[in-house]
């Protein structure tokens, strides 16, 4: 299968479709992107813009998302720009933020779930530690093997100090 997306006079995707490899291979079948396109336009109409994308990500850069842009010079699928401030890598096609990349993360950070976001407003990388549930509730699960072959049906319970939740 293949993958062909349409773009707006911006060059902004606004849909992705899948073709199937007969619509796109000539006589000897060999895929052709013209032969594509040509499918595309005969079925969503003559005067639409398409490109093909990989969903391996093998042209083009990457694949292409809606709201994604099509950049002719670069010959790639740009994603949206997620910051004012952010610059595009014409090597990478991929938005960068103007200070570089987020510090990395030290051992006990990732253990406790941190990660670094952009604040556009401070044009800087703040470190952000979401706060531990109060209380982890426990989740008891029976043997749904057991059960089935006994014929009867199984349940998971869900534990909390305040409550107990039992599906069965």
């Amino acid at each position: 299968m293949a993958h062909f997306c349409q773009i707006d006079e911006n060059n902004v995707v606004t849909q992705v479709i899948v073709v199937s490899n007969e619509d796109t291979s000539d006589s000897n079948g060999v895929e052709d992107e013209a032969i594509g396109i040509a499918f595309c336009k005969k079925l969503l109409g003559a005067n639409t813009n398409w490109k093909q994308t990989s969903y391996n990500n093998n042209m083009r850069v990457r694949y292409a998302g809606i709201g994604y842009s099509y950049n002719e010079e670069l010959d790639a699928f740009i994603p949206p720009k997620p910051f004012e401030s952010w610059v595009l890598n014409t090597a990478t096609a991929d938005w960068e933020s103007p200070i570089g990349p987020a510090p990395e993360l030290t051992e006990e950070q990732r253990a406790s779930f941190s990660f670094y976001r952009w604040d556009e407003e401070t044009g800087a990388w703040e470190l952000f530690t979401p706060e531990p549930p109060e209380e982890d509730p426990e989740v008891v699960a029976e043997d749904f093997s057991a059960a089935s072959t006994a014929g009867t049906a199984g349940f998971v319970s869900f534990n909390t100090p305040e409550d107990e939740v039992v599906f069965e």
